[in-house]
């Protein structure tokens, strides 16, 4: 997208952020216990990300205005050289355009670059177009979730080597 800046997380996007996320959930009606609608961490990610060395956060910007996030996190228990992508929501104006793929793009490098051979990620069916593009991108789908996120509201699960 012309004019869009992706750069690392910063203190003063916690709450956008925040909202962006929640807003999301909401609009899909995902936003049900088990999710990240309700995680305490969704309201502090610049805190978070800044506390797990392996872990990175990216913000979309465009004339100083928040579109989106994503990131990768390292979530306990996954296996060995395997990270979650993570917290990948985008407003509404900023869906369609190409800027998620951007984003999972920009993920997925951030992954190889610290080491990760596989990137996992849970979902749900109500985000759907979401599915879509990460189906695109190679990721197929497991019967099960892998590691401890925390988020048993969601039942899609999917994976992609590096």
């Amino acid at each position: 997208m012309e004019g869009v800046t992706i750069r690392h997380i910063h203190p003063a996007d916690n709450a956008a952020m925040a909202n962006v996320i929640r807003r999301s959930l909401e609009e899909f009606g995902a936003n049900r216990p088990g999710t990240v609608y309700f995680d305490d961490s969704t309201d502090h990610l610049y805190e978070l990300f800044q506390s797990e060395p392996l872990s990175e956060y990216f913000i979309a910007e465009k004339e100083g205005v928040l579109l989106g996030g994503a990131g990768i996190y390292p979530t306990d228990a996954l296996p060995e050289g395997t990270c979650e992508l993570v917290k990948m929501y985008l407003t509404p104006s900023a869906r369609g355009l190409g800027l998620g793929r951007t984003m999972i793009a920009k993920c997925l490098e951030a992954a190889k670059n610290k080491g990760f051979t596989s990137v996992y990620l849970e979902t749900m069916p109500e985000l759907k177009k979401a599915v879509s593009v990460y189906e695109k991108f190679g990721f197929t789908y497991l019967d099960g979730p892998m590691g401890n996120s925390g988020h048993n509201g969601c039942d899609i699960w999917m994976i992609r080597k590096l």
